[in-house]
């Protein structure tokens, strides 16, 4: 099978979808990748050790969509990508298409099989492609959020996570405890901060008590307790993730109106819509929108910043299902997958997944 790499076009997004490493491997097993020059490089991945690998490199991004059956990115296209797009071709990546529309409809019109790796699923129903952006982009959260909490040109309060002998610490409001929220628990915690986690998930509340023994304060997500947290955090972790639908806004303006100026909202689900009804995306070149003296940083793509670790990370978990896909081709290895299966989004020119379907008010049809 012909698979491409196409060099991410998004800003500031420097990974990209498979290490040399990964093109060696699928190279080895008969198959032919077309990268395009430069693709690499933000990852620290130069074209010579893609063509080391077997792949063949061209300057031409068009010659990477035109060759190749099975295409391989890390986020979105943008419209200009989806020109490129054919029935033909099956697209990989992370797409959040349900707070999407426009893309959404761009890629019906295309007729291509969209696999989002945000619902491919393994054998325990888990998402394994997901999960380790996810890891990074927790753990990246609190590490924004610092940032953002000094006096900067964007008036944060100006004060120090742990705090210090004498004076009180950060309090830290995480909102989720999955994967997100876990992960920001996690460095939040290790910063010393005070930390409080909100989560409808209690069995996952019970994980985190016992684990932190008691340092870290749990609540049920109750909208009454979720408001008084909020208002009296200094920095809110958005964590809230509902597989492959949209995001509930689950705090609203007129709480943020009541939060201290100064204090610093990091909502990672902005990709798929947001928690935080203030939050807006934003990109790594302009991070911040300030709303009622708070700090908002909505950047969609949060480990594109951190490409070498996120790339490897991506690469181990995206492999697996390159292979399946390369080695069996599309149809066989969609049938024989189930959790494969259930990353397909959009298929010839219908939608395949219920969630997306549902937040923009189209038909579900049967992936087969």
């Amino acid at each position: 099978m012909n698979i491409g790499i196409p060099k991410e076009v998004k800003d500031h997004e420097f990974r990209v979808a498979l290490t040399p490493t990964g093109v060696q491997a699928v190279c080895q097993r008969g198959h032919r990748a077309w990268v395009e020059s430069g693709a690499g490089q933000g990852s620290g991945f130069s074209d010579e050790a893609y063509q080391e690998a077997g792949a063949t490199v061209t300057t031409s991004k068009e010659d990477v969509f035109q060759h190749s059956e099975l295409i391989l990115k890390v986020k979105e296209p943008l419209l200009s990508e989806c020109a490129l797009l054919r029935p033909e071709h099956t697209l990989l990546t992370f797409f959040h298409l349900a707070a999407n529309k426009e893309l959404t409809d761009a890629l019906l019109n295309t007729g291509v099989t969209a696999i989002a790796y945000e619902t491919v699923e393994d054998q325990q129903e888990k998402l394994p492609i997901l999960y380790p952006m996810s890891v990074i982009a927790g753990r990246m959260s609190v590490q924004i959020g610092a940032h953002y909490l000094t006096r900067n040109q964007y008036g944060g309060q100006g004060i120090v996570m742990s705090g210090v002998p004498g004076v009180a610490p950060a309090h830290v409001v995480i909102l989720g405890a999955g994967v997100v929220g876990v992960s920001a628990a996690r460095i939040a915690s290790g910063m010393g901060a005070r930390v409080t986690v909100i989560s409808l998930d209690l069995e996952q509340l019970q994980v985190l008590d016992a684990m932190y023994q008691g340092r870290i304060a749990t609540l049920a997500a109750h909208q009454g307790w979720i408001d008084h947290a909020v208002e009296q955090a200094d920095l809110v972790i958005g964590a809230v993730m509902v597989r492959g639908a949209k995001t509930p806004q689950i705090v609203s303006r007129s709480v943020v109106s009541r939060m201290s100026a100064g204090s610093v909202i990091v909502d990672v689900a902005v990709d798929q819509g947001g928690c935080v009804e203030t939050t807006k995306p934003t990109t790594h070149s302009e991070p911040v929108s300030v709303v009622n003296e708070v700090v908002h940083y909505g950047v969609t793509n949060i480990p594109g910043i951190v490409p070498r670790t996120a790339t490897d990370a991506l690469t181990n978990a995206t492999l697996p299902f390159i292979v399946q896909l390369a080695d069996s081709g599309i149809e066989r290895a969609l049938r024989d997958w189930r959790g494969l299966a259930k990353g397909v989004n959009v298929k010839q020119g219908t939608i395949t997944c219920q969630a997306v379907a549902d937040a923009h008010g189209l038909t579900c049809h049967s992936l087969f």
